[in-house]
């Protein structure tokens, strides 16, 4: 049974549309908002990358900011997600960080990352026959985008096992070339199952159900490659920060109150976000959102075994949640997308100074007044400040 990318790729080329036009609308194009306007509009793909923002609804931490949240709009893919977000229907959404670096610098896009909305959460999950990651040349493996923190790692992973990126479609490949295309994450699975491709890096939750469903196995942790890297971040648009700050303070605070909620009650997080719990959030069961968000001593230790992680003294938190935005990651994500090969014109990257980068994509203003307001970092068990190294190895 065979399966079609040209779905994929004509997301990704429609995303790419959509940032390509950017710089041409106007950021007051967007319908003006009143200064007392309290609602909420939440975009989000159901992938547990989204949790902190439906967990803040489904606890009513934006009407405890006093905002009134609209049930949050599920997307199936990135550029639609994006799409919404640059019509104005919806204000804040989650988005893959090079993403926003695209949207930010690529296409001038008005609009900043204001938090982190979760650390890990994403694994390479393989055929259970691959044996190694070098068990990959000559293979397909898929990734969610080509500007993706998957795809960055990914390809760290295969440079270090000397294997080459293929990035075209080709007939054939060599043994020591691995091909990468581009597909929603949902299809991933069936992929993997008809042996269309021998593997997949994505977000939670789509790993736990590959392995629950035993369709595959983790070969690699991102968090392993890259310590406590962000995944999904929240944006929001540039206008609501200059113009509302009340109101963009109230929103990032009730998302840091729903990670911190979340650090503490992972079980009841699982119940929240599953199929069957009453917002109806995400399409998964439960058992596969517990492997995710509850932590398991005994299969943490079957992964050092399987060196799906390697880095004892790195934190193995399948998915964590701490909002700060460190620098240091950006300035590195910076760095790392130089030498990631993507699709499409990433010309905008190459005199892009990494420095300015992690001070003009940000927005930290509001998200640390809300971490000082709950606790401080310790609260979410960062000890050194709010500066950090970046640790990273393949």
């Amino acid at each position: 049974m065979s399966f079609s990318f040209d779905v994929s790729r004509r997301e990704f080329l429609r995303l790419s549309a959509l940032l390509a036009g950017a710089a041409a609308v106007p950021s007051w194009s967007r319908p003006v908002r009143a200064q007392d306007d309290d609602r909420v509009r939440i975009g989000y793909l159901p992938i547990t990358d989204s949790a902190p923002l439906l967990i803040a609804h489904a606890n009513n931490h934006f009407e405890l900011e006093g905002l009134k949240a609209e049930p949050p709009r599920m997307f199936r893919s990135w550029s639609q997600v994006v799409e919404a977000f640059m019509a104005g229907q919806v204000d804040v959404v989650h988005l893959l960080s090079p993403i926003t670096v695209w949207a930010r610098f690529g296409s001038k896009f008005p609009a900043r990352v204001t938090a982190w909305n979760h650390m890990a959460g994403s694994a390479l999950t393989v055929s259970p026959e691959i044996e190694s990651i070098e068990g990959l040349g000559g293979q397909k493996v898929a990734i969610p985008f080509w500007y993706s923190i998957h795809n960055v790692v990914l390809q760290k992973i295969l440079r270090k096992a000397n294997l080459n990126i293929v990035t075209t479609p080709k007939e054939t490949l060599a043994p020591n070339e691995v091909s990468l295309v581009v597909m929603a994450p949902a299809d991933m699975g069936p992929a993997l199952a008809q042996k269309t491709v021998a593997g997949f890096i994505v977000a939670e939750p789509f790993n736990a159900a590959a392995e629950l469903n035993k369709i595959g196995k983790i070969a690699r942790f991102t968090s392993d490659v890259w310590n406590n890297h962000a995944c999904c971040v929240i944006f929001q648009h540039q206008r609501d920060l200059d113009e509302r700050p009340k109101w963009s303070q109230k929103v990032v605070n009730a998302i840091v109150k729903a990670q911190l909620w979340m650090r503490a009650n992972r079980q009841q997080s699982a119940v929240i976000l599953s199929k069957d719990g009453p917002g109806h959030y995400t399409p998964f069961p439960q058992p596969v959102l517990e492997r995710v968000l509850v932590e398991n001593t005994a299969l943490d230790e079957e992964y050092f075994k399987t060196e799906a992680n390697i880095h004892k003294d790195w934190n193995h938190t399948r998915i964590d949640f701490q909002p700060y935005p460190f620098p240091s990651y950006t300035e590195a994500l910076i760095d790392s997308l130089k030498e990631t090969v993507v699709e499409g014109d990433n010309a905008f990257l190459k005199d892009l100074d990494k420095s300015f980068a992690a001070k003009d994509l940000v927005d930290d203003r509001f998200v640390r007044q809300a971490i000082e307001e709950n606790g401080g970092l310790k609260a979410f068990a960062v000890t050194d400040g709010w500066n950090r190294k970046e640790l990273i190895e393949a």
